[in-house]
């Protein structure tokens, strides 16, 4: 006994030993290999260290071995915060109203929705079907619950079924006939879509799955066909086939981009009379059209594609036929094969001399006969557009501020010649976020709303358009306690070294901050691809609020928040404007009082990765903590590799760096090429190792060389998720994980555990 005792003392002891050793070792930052790359253009050398961090596949032992040693670096230094992470995590669980269900739309029949179970991470796509007793759609329209509910598609059953660690699905779609569904997903994070068909009812699978897909998919009106888009190697969209529903056979190639800049997409009218493929570059496009009752017909081109050029089309029928009636006539056409429907198309125009676009309308048989409906503004940019059989929406934008006007059209189903003052449709906060259009059959009159605020949870309306009669349908639960009255949302306006008023959105809570700039803040951005960071709410940042946070956007150039210049004066040559002016509104923010350098965090994802890449380069003394979220920083290299998926179709946003000038511009700002020997911020940076978006590696050697060169021994923190992409993980409880991970981040390097 005496023996044995010993022996297992002696083993307890080796084992905490190499225990301490492990998190010793843990506690060290890993230290990256360099392996010298010269890389030469335009006679301009650069050394690149960590060139041998990118591996393709995804196996390289030591490229892994490198990865796993930071999250252990990662995980060992935030271990203090183990506690705090599982608070953060539970408060935000416990706002989650975990058994919920969304809005319903009727369409075709039924009312569909998704829900959610307590307890579980994903959706449920469900219908029941509308009673016979309805009536026409109205914004009273409710869900039956005594008649059955069908689940459509479980999510949760998907994923545990194949055991996956990543899980995401892209599109979800019944049939017309509403006896068959169609729906795709994507098990890896790389953004490569498996589509799949069952019958509904007997949940029969229908067919072989199609990998390989993009996502897209559209339903023909003969129920027998479907239309989807694959990828090329660059994973870039570049043909729609078409599917013989249940058929043993190759499908049928309808369209095929040859230009590596242009990605194809598919999608229908929502008349349902038209099927459109779409092919687009960042700023060019042009759409092709076929008939949904005759898939096999020959494509018809709307306009050919001009440099600079965008347009999306809206088709109305021309008649003022409902659905039912339609269809029957869309399968007579098809028996009598007619393969020209009829109607008129509103055309949604953009060029470089109208950049906030206008709206045109033309016959569907000759688009080129184009008359302008609502003409350009130089101050409103027109964002979007929802077509009815009676109505037309417009959404709108002019100084960060969203709107929609609601126009009724003639009543015999004949192309208007100009439109009254319509509807406006508006918000009085000083910022939020609205969108609209119409939902359910194409006749219906009702307007669906959604609306936010950073004070004010995610609200869906639906307004009958003849009345003006509004009903709040669905309103985001925030469990424990919320009241929206204890917060108060602002609109700020920083000015850029240029002159430009850039506008910040910022929330918190009345009666937390004293404003006298030792609040800590945590201010955001994104500036890209004329995308607007819109000022809507986050049930998630109230444990920052309600702890004292003022959380703010800057709303810079680069992004869609002003309209389309606002976006053009922060690409290509001009980009340096995005950084200067989140640098302005960080200024700003310290200069009333919000906060101060030593108490403001920031965080950007992707292009806003990017962002704050180039903005901790260029004044590092303004900030106390850092977040790039699976960051693009690795510009100049990235963008002179045209192996790289999405390379050559981002040179319309960023520029050609073959081109002497663009690659001169880009290296002055690009993260990786611009780090030095200075003090940094705390930084968190993140990644996906699937990620077809933005390389894993790319982040991967910002770290490495932050390690080698800044000098001072504040945080620099790499987590890189070895099973997901551009998104993460996928499941709601989840990214609580993550979010919580990336919190605890912030309160402590703030000093507040």
């Amino acid at each position: 006994m005496g023996a044995t005792r010993s022996y297992n003392s002696l083993t307890v002891f080796v084992l905490v030993l190499l225990f301490a050793l492990n998190i010793a070792n843990a506690l060290s930052p890993p230290d990256a290999a360099k392996y010298p790359q010269e890389l030469v253009t335009h006679g301009d050398v650069r050394i690149d260290n960590y060139y041998w961090l990118r591996d393709d596949t995804r196996t390289s032992p030591a490229v892994l071995s490198y990865l796993n040693a930071e999250n252990d670096y990662a995980a060992a230094t935030m271990a203090d915060t183990q506690a705090l992470q599982e608070q953060l995590y539970e408060e935000m669980k416990a706002r989650i109203q975990e058994a919920d269900v969304s809005a319903a739309t009727r369409d075709t029949g039924y009312y569909y929705y998704t829900r959610t179970e307590e307890g579980q991470q994903y959706k449920l796509h469900c219908r029941r079907p509308v009673p016979a007793s309805a009536g026409i759609a109205s914004e009273s329209d409710a869900v039956d619950a005594s008649l059955a509910e069908e689940v459509l598609l479980d999510e949760n059953q998907r994923k545990a079924a194949g055991n996956f660690n990543f899980y995401m699905v892209g599109s979800v779609e019944t049939s017309p006939n509403n006896k068959l569904l169609a729906w795709t997903e994507d098990t890896s994070g790389n953004e490569k879509y498996t589509l799949y068909v069952k019958e509904l009812g007997g949940n029969k699978q229908v067919g072989m799955p199609i990998p390989m897909t993009s996502g897209d998919l559209v339903w023909a009106s003969d129920n027998s066909h479907l239309l989807y888009t694959v990828k090329d190697e660059l994973d870039r969209p570049h043909k729609v086939l078409l599917h013989a529903v249940g058929a043993n056979k190759t499908d049928t190639v309808v369209f095929e981009e040859a230009d590596e800049a242009f990605y194809v997409s598919v999608g229908r009218s929502r008349s349902g009379d038209l099927i459109y493929i779409g092919s687009a570059s960042a700023v060019t496009n042009e759409t092709y059209w076929l008939p949904a009752y005759n898939p096999k017909a020959a494509l018809t081109l709307i306009a050919p594609r001009q440099q600079d050029v965008e347009y999306n089309i809206h088709h109305h029928p021309g008649n003022m036929l409902d659905a039912a009636a339609r269809a029957a006539q869309a399968l007579e056409q098809q028996q009598q094969q007619q393969q020209q429907p009829q109607g008129w198309v509103v055309v949604q125009h953009r060029d470089p001399a109208r950049p906030n676009g206008e709206l045109r309308l033309a016959p569907l048989h000759d688009p080129t006969q184009q008359q302008v409906l609502l003409p350009h503004q130089a101050d409103v940019m027109i964002e979007g557009v929802s077509l009815g059989s009676r109505w037309l929406v417009v959404s709108l934008r002019a100084r960060a501020q969203q709107s929609l006007v609601a126009y009724p059209l003639p009543g015999d189903g004949s192309m208007p010649t100009q439109l009254g003052s319509g509807q406006a449709i508006s918000f009085d906060e000083a910022a939020f976020e609205l969108s609209g259009a119409l939902t359910g059959d194409f006749d219906s009159e009702v307007l669906r709303l959604s609306y936010s605020s950073p004070t004010t949870p995610r609200s869906i309306y639906d307004q009958h358009l003849p009345s003006g009669r509004r009903l709040l349908k669905k309103s985001l639960a925030v469990l424990g306690g919320f009241s929206r009255e204890l917060y108060l949302t602002q609109r700020l306006w920083a000015t850029a070294p240029d002159g430009v008023a850039v506008p910040i959105s910022l929330v918190f809570k009345r009666d937390g901050v004293k404003l006298d700039g030792s609040d800590p803040m945590l201010l955001r951005g994104y500036g890209a691809y004329g995308y607007p960071y819109e000022a809507d709410f986050s049930r998630d940042d109230l444990s920052l609020i309600d702890r004292g946070w003022v959380v703010a956007v800057a709303h810079i150039r680069g992004g869609g928040e002003m309209g389309r210049r606002w976006y053009e004066d922060g690409k290509y040559m001009h980009k340096r404007n995005s950084f200067t002016d989140f640098i302005a509104c960080a200024e700003h923010l310290i200069k009333l009082r919000y906060t101060s350098p030593s108490r403001l965090s920031i965080e950007g994802r992707s292009a806003g990765g990017l962002l704050m890449g180039a903005v901790t380069n260029m004044r590092p003394d303004l900030f106390n903590a850092v977040i790039m979220g699976v960051p693009f920083v690795d510009v100049l290299t990235t963008m002179l590799d045209a192996s790289i998926p999405l390379t050559m179709t981002e040179w319309e946003e960023w520029g050609d760096p073959r081109r002497p000038e663009y690659y001169h511009y880009m290296k002055s700002y690009s993260p990786v090429d611009n780090v030095v020997a200075q003090k940094y911020p705390n930084i968190l940076v993140t990644a996906g190792l699937n990620d077809p978006r933005v390389g894993y590696w790319e982040p991967a050697k910002l770290v490495a060389k932050l390690r080698d060169m800044k000098t001072d021994s504040n945080l620099l923190l790499f987590q890189c998720g070895m099973g997901a992409g551009h998104f993460r993980v996928t499941g709601r409880f989840a990214r609580l994980r993550e979010t919580a991970f990336e919190y605890a981040f912030l309160l402590k390097t703030a000093g507040l555990l």
